[in-house]
């Protein structure tokens, strides 16, 4: 039987449940949270990326930075939410970008990204929902879900900058809510083809009608007792 990329045992699912908790505990006893750690001590402009220039695993091609968009009517008002991406490098050696008008497959591999998912937080640190957005938003290359999900685990941010326990944190949010990041990716490819097809000869991937292509709320506590249950330990 092939592997479930989307689905990490039940081992690791309690192991990146114990770190997320952790570090939350921890950055809370210290008197910051996972927001304030990624601020830095900057002020906090909408656009702007925390930390200035992102923060990147050079090893794992692991990315992700923190901001805000300004309010609009097609998208859930939060705080703040981590764009998390991973480069060509992790992806698969024969993985190819998808065949979507406006898809900029011929850039300098270099530059290249592929968005996983966004996670939206509140103003204490918590989060709060994942989502996917359209090409426009991050600039990124799009690959097909089929290309992300197995690659998903290759996400880790391996790096104390600029902050351990932030990149413990997202690093073991990747792993906790993978079965709801690979789902939230598959419904982003559908819409994609679906807007494409109800709006023939559309740039899709460049239409600022379409941001948000896949939503999901979340509830930390929720997810918690669902591993404790897997575990066994309820």
């Amino acid at each position: 039987m092939p592997p479930d990329f989307a689905r990490p045992d039940p081992e690791d699912l309690a192991d990146a449940a114990a770190e997320v908790v952790d570090c939350m505990r921890v950055l809370g006893k210290s008197g910051s949270n996972i927001v304030l750690e990624a601020l830095g001590g900057y002020d906090f402009v909408e656009l702007e990326h925390y930390p200035p220039g992102d923060v990147r695993d050079p090893e794992t091609h692991s990315q992700f930075y923190f901001h805000a968009h300004p309010a609009s009517p097609t998208r859930e008002v939060d705080f703040g939410h981590f764009h998390t991406f991973l480069r060509p490098a992790a992806l698969p050696t024969d993985a190819a970008p998808a065949e979507l008008p406006g898809n900029p497959v011929d850039r300098d591999p270099a530059g290249v990204t592929a968005h996983l998912v966004a996670i939206s937080m509140d103003r204490y640190g918590r989060p709060t929902a994942l989502f996917t957005t359209n090409r426009w938003v991050t600039d990124e290359t799009i690959y097909a879900a089929d290309v992300l999900i197995p690659a998903l685990p290759a996400f880790e941010m391996d790096v104390a900058h600029p902050s351990w326990p932030l990149n413990r944190w997202i690093t073991a949010m990747m792993t906790l809510y993978r079965p709801e990041i690979a789902a939230l990716l598959r419904q982003r490819d559908h819409v994609l083809a679906r807007h494409g097809s109800a709006a023939a000869g559309t740039d899709v991937l460049n239409d600022r009608a379409l941001e948000v292509t896949s939503r999901q709320s979340i509830d930390l506590e929720t997810k918690l007792a669902e591993v404790r249950h897997l575990a066994g330990l309820t």
